[in-house]
Protein backbone atom coordinates (compact mmCIF):
# COMPACT_ATOMS: atom_id res chain seq x y z
CA UNK A 1 0.00 0.00 0.00
CA UNK A 2 1.56 3.52 -0.79
CA UNK A 3 1.79 5.85 2.01
CA UNK A 4 0.54 9.39 1.52
CA UNK A 5 2.58 10.35 4.47
CA UNK A 6 5.94 9.43 2.50
CA UNK A 7 4.43 11.42 -0.94
CA UNK A 8 3.60 14.52 1.27
CA UNK A 9 6.07 14.07 3.47
CA UNK A 10 8.75 14.26 0.77
CA UNK A 11 8.06 17.97 0.26
CA UNK A 12 9.30 18.56 3.48
CA UNK A 13 12.71 17.05 2.48
CA UNK A 14 15.69 18.96 3.81
CA UNK A 15 13.68 21.70 5.76
CA UNK A 16 17.21 22.53 7.78
CA UNK A 17 19.09 22.68 4.34
CA UNK A 18 16.96 25.51 3.36
CA UNK A 19 16.41 27.39 6.70
CA UNK A 20 19.94 27.34 6.46
CA UNK A 21 20.58 28.69 3.16
CA UNK A 22 18.04 31.51 2.63
CA UNK A 23 20.06 33.73 0.82
CA UNK A 24 21.36 30.36 -1.94
CA UNK A 25 17.26 30.37 -2.01
CA UNK A 26 16.89 34.04 -3.27
CA UNK A 27 19.55 33.95 -5.44
CA UNK A 28 18.30 30.80 -7.30
CA UNK A 29 18.28 30.35 -10.14
CA UNK A 30 21.72 31.40 -11.05
CA UNK A 31 22.62 28.90 -13.45
CA UNK A 32 21.13 26.53 -16.53
CA UNK A 33 17.91 24.81 -15.55
CA UNK A 34 16.98 21.32 -17.35
CA UNK A 35 13.63 19.91 -18.17
CA UNK A 36 13.61 16.12 -18.31
CA UNK A 37 10.63 14.54 -20.40
CA UNK A 38 10.56 10.53 -20.46
CA UNK A 39 8.99 10.61 -23.76
CA UNK A 40 10.66 11.60 -27.35
CA UNK A 41 9.97 14.51 -29.10
CA UNK A 42 6.78 15.79 -30.11
CA UNK A 43 5.24 13.96 -27.06
CA UNK A 44 2.33 15.90 -24.96
CA UNK A 45 4.72 15.91 -21.92
CA UNK A 46 7.46 17.35 -24.30
CA UNK A 47 5.56 19.82 -25.90
CA UNK A 48 4.19 21.54 -22.36
CA UNK A 49 7.76 20.95 -21.39
CA UNK A 50 8.64 23.13 -24.22
CA UNK A 51 6.28 26.06 -23.63
CA UNK A 52 6.92 26.09 -20.22
CA UNK A 53 10.45 26.35 -20.87
CA UNK A 54 10.35 29.58 -22.98
CA UNK A 55 8.48 31.60 -20.37
CA UNK A 56 10.87 30.10 -17.52
CA UNK A 57 13.68 31.18 -19.74
CA UNK A 58 12.31 34.73 -20.19
CA UNK A 59 11.48 35.09 -16.23
CA UNK A 60 14.42 33.77 -14.74
CA UNK A 61 17.14 35.25 -17.11
CA UNK A 62 18.62 31.86 -17.49
CA UNK A 63 18.66 28.85 -19.96
CA UNK A 64 16.18 26.24 -19.72
CA UNK A 65 17.06 23.00 -21.59
CA UNK A 66 14.41 20.12 -22.37
CA UNK A 67 16.52 17.21 -22.52
CA UNK A 68 14.34 14.32 -24.07
CA UNK A 69 14.87 10.46 -22.32
CA UNK A 70 12.73 8.11 -23.16
CA UNK A 71 12.60 4.60 -23.04
CA UNK A 72 11.07 1.83 -20.67
CA UNK A 73 7.35 3.32 -20.85
CA UNK A 74 9.12 6.92 -19.41
CA UNK A 75 11.10 5.05 -16.24
CA UNK A 76 14.11 6.14 -17.84
CA UNK A 77 13.68 9.39 -17.61
CA UNK A 78 11.89 9.45 -13.81
CA UNK A 79 14.69 7.47 -12.86
CA UNK A 80 17.11 10.15 -14.25
CA UNK A 81 15.27 13.09 -12.43
CA UNK A 82 14.61 11.02 -9.10
CA UNK A 83 18.68 10.47 -9.00
CA UNK A 84 19.69 13.82 -9.69
CA UNK A 85 21.17 16.51 -7.14
CA UNK A 86 17.81 18.07 -5.56
CA UNK A 87 19.21 21.28 -5.82
CA UNK A 88 16.12 22.78 -8.29
CA UNK A 89 18.14 22.82 -11.37
CA UNK A 90 16.95 19.49 -12.74
CA UNK A 91 13.06 18.54 -12.75
CA UNK A 92 11.06 16.07 -15.20
CA UNK A 93 7.89 16.04 -16.26
CA UNK A 94 5.83 13.31 -14.39
CA UNK A 95 2.30 12.09 -16.32
CA UNK A 96 -0.57 9.36 -15.35
CA UNK A 97 1.71 6.39 -16.74
CA UNK A 98 4.36 7.04 -13.81
CA UNK A 99 1.43 6.29 -11.27
CA UNK A 100 0.58 2.80 -12.78
CA UNK A 101 3.97 1.48 -13.52
CA UNK A 102 5.26 1.03 -9.69
CA UNK A 103 1.76 -1.86 -9.44
CA UNK A 104 2.45 -3.45 -13.16
CA UNK A 105 5.77 -3.95 -13.09
CA UNK A 106 5.72 -4.59 -9.41
CA UNK A 107 9.07 -2.91 -8.63
CA UNK A 108 10.91 -0.15 -10.29
CA UNK A 109 14.59 1.56 -10.04
CA UNK A 110 13.06 4.18 -8.57
CA UNK A 111 10.53 4.77 -5.84
CA UNK A 112 7.80 7.09 -7.41
CA UNK A 113 6.76 8.05 -3.92
CA UNK A 114 9.23 8.99 -1.67
CA UNK A 115 12.19 10.21 -4.41
CA UNK A 116 10.18 12.63 -6.39
CA UNK A 117 8.26 15.79 -4.72
CA UNK A 118 5.12 17.08 -6.72
CA UNK A 119 5.81 20.78 -7.64
CA UNK A 120 2.49 21.18 -9.91
CA UNK A 121 0.21 19.82 -11.75
CA UNK A 122 -0.11 21.58 -15.32
CA UNK A 123 -2.57 19.86 -17.91
CA UNK A 124 -5.57 17.79 -18.38
CA UNK A 125 -5.42 15.94 -21.84
CA UNK A 126 -8.08 13.89 -22.72
CA UNK A 127 -8.71 11.17 -25.61
CA UNK A 128 -10.35 10.01 -28.43
CA UNK A 129 -11.61 6.45 -29.35
CA UNK A 130 -10.34 6.15 -32.93
CA UNK A 131 -10.34 3.77 -35.69
CA UNK A 132 -9.29 3.29 -39.33
CA UNK A 133 -11.50 3.98 -41.88
CA UNK A 134 -11.61 -0.16 -42.92
CA UNK A 135 -12.99 -1.08 -39.33
CA UNK A 136 -16.97 -0.95 -39.42
CA UNK A 137 -17.79 0.56 -36.16
CA UNK A 138 -19.31 3.42 -36.47
CA UNK A 139 -19.50 4.01 -32.52
CA UNK A 140 -18.00 2.89 -29.05
CA UNK A 141 -21.22 0.17 -28.78
CA UNK A 142 -20.25 -1.30 -32.27
CA UNK A 143 -16.74 -1.57 -31.70
CA UNK A 144 -17.65 -3.49 -28.64
CA UNK A 145 -20.30 -5.46 -30.11
CA UNK A 146 -17.51 -6.68 -32.93
CA UNK A 147 -15.06 -7.54 -30.18
CA UNK A 148 -17.67 -9.56 -28.22
CA UNK A 149 -18.66 -11.25 -31.21
CA UNK A 150 -15.07 -12.19 -32.58
CA UNK A 151 -13.33 -12.62 -29.49
CA UNK A 152 -9.34 -12.03 -29.84
CA UNK A 153 -9.96 -10.82 -33.09
CA UNK A 154 -9.67 -6.96 -32.95
CA UNK A 155 -6.56 -5.13 -31.53
CA UNK A 156 -6.43 -1.92 -29.47
CA UNK A 157 -2.47 -0.36 -29.90
CA UNK A 158 -0.68 2.03 -27.54
CA UNK A 159 2.44 3.54 -26.66
CA UNK A 160 3.53 0.67 -24.20
CA UNK A 161 2.71 -0.99 -21.13
CA UNK A 162 1.40 1.82 -18.79
CA UNK A 163 0.86 4.04 -21.17
CA UNK A 164 -2.46 6.19 -20.92
CA UNK A 165 -3.65 4.32 -24.29
CA UNK A 166 -3.02 0.91 -22.87
CA UNK A 167 -4.97 1.83 -19.72
CA UNK A 168 -8.04 3.50 -21.19
CA UNK A 169 -8.26 0.08 -23.34
CA UNK A 170 -8.33 -2.07 -20.57
CA UNK A 171 -10.87 0.28 -18.93
CA UNK A 172 -13.04 0.16 -21.62
CA UNK A 173 -12.52 -3.56 -22.12
CA UNK A 174 -13.82 -3.83 -19.13
CA UNK A 175 -16.76 -1.45 -19.07
CA UNK A 176 -17.90 -3.17 -22.52
CA UNK A 177 -16.68 -6.01 -22.15
CA UNK A 178 -14.75 -6.08 -25.38
CA UNK A 179 -12.56 -9.28 -26.30
CA UNK A 180 -9.29 -7.42 -27.36
CA UNK A 181 -5.88 -8.09 -27.70
CA UNK A 182 -3.58 -5.36 -26.29
CA UNK A 183 -0.46 -4.40 -29.05
CA UNK A 184 2.21 -2.26 -27.04
CA UNK A 185 4.39 -0.20 -29.29
CA UNK A 186 7.86 2.14 -28.66
CA UNK A 187 5.85 5.01 -28.07
CA UNK A 188 2.25 6.89 -29.50
CA UNK A 189 3.61 7.90 -32.73
CA UNK A 190 4.68 3.92 -33.55
CA UNK A 191 0.98 3.12 -32.68
CA UNK A 192 -0.40 5.58 -34.24
CA UNK A 193 1.50 4.70 -37.26
CA UNK A 194 0.22 0.74 -37.03
CA UNK A 195 -3.16 2.32 -36.86
CA UNK A 196 -2.90 4.67 -40.22
CA UNK A 197 -1.50 1.55 -41.77
CA UNK A 198 -4.55 -0.76 -40.35
CA UNK A 199 -1.87 -3.50 -38.37
CA UNK A 200 -4.29 -2.37 -35.55
CA UNK A 201 -8.32 -2.49 -35.25
CA UNK A 202 -8.52 0.70 -32.37
CA UNK A 203 -6.49 3.38 -30.21
CA UNK A 204 -7.21 5.82 -27.54
CA UNK A 205 -4.89 8.72 -28.77
CA UNK A 206 -4.63 12.40 -27.80
CA UNK A 207 -6.68 15.29 -29.37
CA UNK A 208 -3.86 16.57 -30.40
CA UNK A 209 -3.02 13.90 -32.28
CA UNK A 210 -6.56 12.53 -33.12
CA UNK A 211 -8.25 15.76 -34.50
CA UNK A 212 -6.28 16.30 -37.15
CA UNK A 213 -6.60 13.13 -38.55
CA UNK A 214 -10.17 12.53 -38.41
CA UNK A 215 -10.67 15.81 -40.24
CA UNK A 216 -8.49 14.43 -42.83
CA UNK A 217 -10.46 11.20 -43.17
CA UNK A 218 -7.22 8.98 -41.83
CA UNK A 219 -9.16 7.90 -39.19
CA UNK A 220 -12.63 7.90 -37.55
CA UNK A 221 -13.70 9.03 -33.96
CA UNK A 222 -15.99 7.00 -31.67
CA UNK A 223 -15.92 8.83 -28.92
CA UNK A 224 -13.89 11.64 -26.54
CA UNK A 225 -12.58 11.01 -22.97
CA UNK A 226 -13.80 14.07 -21.92
CA UNK A 227 -16.74 14.99 -20.11
CA UNK A 228 -18.26 16.92 -22.29
CA UNK A 229 -17.79 16.95 -26.37
CA UNK A 230 -14.87 18.57 -27.74
CA UNK A 231 -14.88 22.18 -29.69
CA UNK A 232 -12.88 20.62 -31.70
CA UNK A 233 -14.90 17.30 -32.53
CA UNK A 234 -18.53 18.64 -31.81
CA UNK A 235 -20.31 15.36 -33.80
CA UNK A 236 -18.16 13.17 -31.52
CA UNK A 237 -20.28 11.83 -28.51
CA UNK A 238 -18.51 11.33 -25.06
CA UNK A 239 -18.04 7.99 -23.47
CA UNK A 240 -21.52 8.70 -21.40
CA UNK A 241 -23.31 9.56 -24.17
CA UNK A 242 -21.83 6.21 -26.15
CA UNK A 243 -23.30 3.86 -23.32
CA UNK A 244 -20.42 3.86 -21.16
CA UNK A 245 -20.95 5.63 -17.73
CA UNK A 246 -17.80 6.53 -15.31
CA UNK A 247 -15.55 6.70 -18.26
CA UNK A 248 -13.87 9.77 -16.07
CA UNK A 249 -10.04 8.86 -17.11
CA UNK A 250 -8.13 11.83 -18.10
CA UNK A 251 -4.93 12.31 -18.24
CA UNK A 252 -2.36 14.72 -15.93
CA UNK A 253 0.67 16.51 -16.54
CA UNK A 254 2.95 17.93 -13.98
CA UNK A 255 6.57 19.20 -12.77
CA UNK A 256 8.41 17.15 -9.75
CA UNK A 257 12.02 17.39 -8.84
CA UNK A 258 14.24 14.78 -6.65
CA UNK A 259 13.45 14.43 -2.86
CA UNK A 260 15.24 16.44 -0.72
CA UNK A 261 14.99 19.90 -2.96
CA UNK A 262 14.60 22.58 -0.56
CA UNK A 263 10.93 23.73 0.28
CA UNK A 264 11.85 27.57 -1.09
CA UNK A 265 12.89 26.25 -4.22
CA UNK A 266 9.65 24.24 -4.41
CA UNK A 267 7.89 27.40 -3.79
CA UNK A 268 9.43 28.96 -5.97
CA UNK A 269 8.74 26.78 -9.29
CA UNK A 270 5.40 26.43 -7.98
CA UNK A 271 5.17 30.15 -7.85
CA UNK A 272 5.80 30.41 -11.25
CA UNK A 273 4.61 27.52 -12.82
CA UNK A 274 1.24 28.88 -11.42
CA UNK A 275 1.79 32.35 -12.96
CA UNK A 276 2.58 31.16 -16.61
CA UNK A 277 -0.29 28.65 -16.40
CA UNK A 278 -2.69 31.75 -15.37
CA UNK A 279 -1.11 33.55 -19.26
CA UNK A 280 -4.30 33.73 -21.87
CA UNK A 281 -1.51 33.20 -24.32
CA UNK A 282 -0.24 29.91 -22.95
CA UNK A 283 -3.77 28.78 -21.64
CA UNK A 284 -4.50 29.68 -25.49
CA UNK A 285 -1.05 27.39 -26.83
CA UNK A 286 -2.32 24.23 -24.94
CA UNK A 287 -5.69 24.35 -26.25
CA UNK A 288 -4.64 24.38 -29.67
CA UNK A 289 -2.19 21.21 -28.78
CA UNK A 290 -5.18 19.58 -27.35
CA UNK A 291 -4.28 20.27 -23.56
CA UNK A 292 -6.16 21.90 -20.64
CA UNK A 293 -4.07 23.89 -18.62
CA UNK A 294 -5.13 23.01 -14.72
CA UNK A 295 -5.67 25.65 -12.28
CA UNK A 296 -3.12 26.81 -10.12
CA UNK A 297 -2.46 24.52 -7.51
CA UNK A 298 0.28 23.70 -4.54
CA UNK A 299 2.98 21.49 -4.07
CA UNK A 300 0.89 19.27 -1.97
CA UNK A 301 -2.74 19.32 -3.84
CA UNK A 302 -0.63 17.75 -6.50
CA UNK A 303 0.94 15.32 -4.40
CA UNK A 304 -2.26 14.30 -3.05
CA UNK A 305 -3.39 13.84 -7.16
CA UNK A 306 -0.64 11.70 -7.51
CA UNK A 307 -0.92 9.44 -3.87
CA UNK A 308 -4.41 9.57 -5.25
CA UNK A 309 -3.72 7.77 -8.66
CA UNK A 310 -1.11 5.63 -6.88
CA UNK A 311 -4.26 4.14 -5.18
CA UNK A 312 -6.70 3.44 -7.98
CA UNK A 313 -3.94 2.27 -10.37
CA UNK A 314 -3.00 -0.46 -8.01
CA UNK A 315 -6.52 -1.07 -7.01
CA UNK A 316 -7.37 -1.35 -11.07
CA UNK A 317 -3.98 -3.36 -12.03
CA UNK A 318 -5.04 -5.98 -8.84
CA UNK A 319 -8.86 -6.59 -10.10
CA UNK A 320 -8.04 -6.56 -13.47
CA UNK A 321 -4.98 -8.92 -13.24
CA UNK A 322 -3.38 -6.31 -15.54
CA UNK A 323 0.34 -7.23 -17.06
CA UNK A 324 2.70 -6.25 -18.87
CA UNK A 325 2.50 -7.47 -22.57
Amino acid sequence: MINRRRIVGALGAVPLAAATFPAWAQGYPSKPIRIVVPLPPGSPPDVLARVVAERLQEAWKQPVVVENRPGATGMIGMDAVAKSTPDGYTVGVMFLTHTVLPALFGKVSYDTAADLVPIANLAWIYNVLVVPTSVPARSAKELADLARAQPGRLTYGSGGNGSPAHLLGESFKQATQADMLHVPYKGPAEAVQALLGGQISAMFATTSVAVPLVNAGKLRALAVTSPNRLLALPSVPTMAESGVPGFDLREWEGIVAPAGTPREIVAKWNDELGRIMRLPAVRDRLSDLGMEAAPPNSPEQFASLVHGELQRWTRFVKATGLKAD
